[in-house]
């Protein structure tokens, strides 16, 4: 009977997570990305990009990308894609402008009108795409010519606003505080950020005991400790960050709910592993029974929507339409998705990958603005950081 000496248990242990690691490089390598990218910018900037204040503007400024990234994922995961996303963000900001300052309608019924409008629109196009065959490159293409014109037509080619007061809190507003703040800290912000990092842990590690249960456990217990103790503190940082400024703003708390629905519903419900499973292999999905025409149809009506929501909110925060609202907003949500580790061949993608993605892509933009970077060589950056994450997907694929 041999017995394993100290140096040989860590020598295994340490072998154990570093083959763990590489094996999931997907999921670790964009939030060391992330960390290592906002290390960079907080340095270069001085400290600035960590304040309260631009803090609170980095989610203000990227919350339409954000939400608009969590439809494209599951485009993208179906084997698609949707050019025509910022182009539909426009026109449907436009629209509820519109409604707002030229027919006098209320921001909710403005706002409500704009989703139906939306999703129609996405169902236009996942009818053209699922059930026509046409590809999905072309028809977007085309839809973001289409509503790029609309959004000229709908505007007459000028801004239009200011919005009512009510409008505007959807993007400029903030969570009041309940239970009332001492020393210049929003205590509920505190609390809520609180909730949200024990919620979090605890849900890790009631799936982990459930894997534990089935006999599938392979991520080794200093990784996942770790994991969770990291992303619990940078959300109590982040927290306390926001607190001492005027807390969390709406429009944040809508981001929360959507990655928490799309969340659970990408990994914990029949539907969801049914759109993994078309982008994985759709002959074979159809093959078993999976409707996955309506399965792609869903997924641009969803698409559709989250477009039309990131348009009122982008509206809401400008207090005004504009003829350019969402040009170019389809490269960077594109972006994050590929960044956040989707698959450019489809079946591969997660809610919170898209999220980092979309926010490595923010934090780039906030921070080569802040240092004074031109647009022209900002451009040439994001392109290239994107060219490197495809390229990545395509060598993990083919060493597979």
């Amino acid at each position: 009977m041999s017995i394993k000496t100290i140096d040989e248990t860590d020598g295994a242990s340490s072998g154990a997570n570093w083959g763990f690691l590489k094996g999931h490089i997907r999921e670790y390598g964009m939030l060391l990305a992330l960390v290592v990218i906002m290390a960079f910018f907080q340095f270069m900037t001085g400290g600035v990009l960590m304040r309260p204040l631009n803090l609170t503007n980095l989610v203000l400024q990227n919350s339409y990308i954000v939400i608009m990234a969590i439809g494209m994922l599951l485009i993208i995961i179906t084997g698609h894609i949707d050019l025509s996303v910022g182009s539909v963000a426009g026109f449907i900001g436009g629209l509820g402008a519109v409604l707002m300052v030229r027919y006098g309608l209320d921001g909710f019924t403005a706002a409500a009108i704009g989703l139906a409008v939306g999703g129609l629109v996405g169902a236009a196009q996942g009818y053209l795409v699922a059930y026509f065959k046409v590809p999905s490159f072309i028809v977007t293409l085309a839809g973001m010519l289409v509503f790029r014109g609309l959004t000229l037509k709908v505007l007459g080619s000028a801004s239009i606003g200011p919005f009512p007061e009510g409008f505007q809190l959807l993007s400029k507003g903030f969570i009041p505080d309940f239970i009332g703040g001492t020393g210049g800290l929003h205590l509920t912000t505190l609390a809520l950020g609180a909730v949200a990092a024990a919620t979090i842990v605890f849900l890790s590690a009631r799936a982990r005991q459930k894997q534990a249960a089935a006999g599938q456990v392979d991520e080794p217990f200093a990784l996942f400790a770790g994991r969770n103790l990291f992303i619990a503190a940078a959300i109590m940082l982040i927290t306390y960050l926001m607190s001492s400024y005027n807390g969390f703003p709406n429009v944040l708390m809508v981001m929360a709910v959507l990655i928490a629905i799309y969340g659970f519903m990408t990994t914990r419900t029949t539907i969801g592993r049914r759109i993994y499973a078309v982008g994985g292999n759709e002959k074979a999905a159809k093959l078993s029974g999976i409707r996955t025409e309506r399965l792609t149809f869903l997924a641009f009506v969803n698409m559709g929507i989250l477009a039309a929501l990131a348009g009122l909110i982008f509206a809401a925060r400008l207090n005004s339409a504009t003829p350019k609202a969402g040009v170019g907003f389809e490269l960077d949500v594109i972006a994050a998705c590929f960044i956040g580790g989707a698959s450019a061949y489809g079946g591969v993608g997660k809610v919170m990958g898209a999220v980092v993605g979309a926010f490595i892509m923010g934090v780039m933009n906030n921070g080569m603005s802040i240092m004074g970077i031109g647009i022209d060589d900002q451009q040439v950056i994001k392109g290239l950081v994107l060219l490197a994450a495809v390229c990545f997907d395509v060598y993990n694929r083919n060493k597979a």
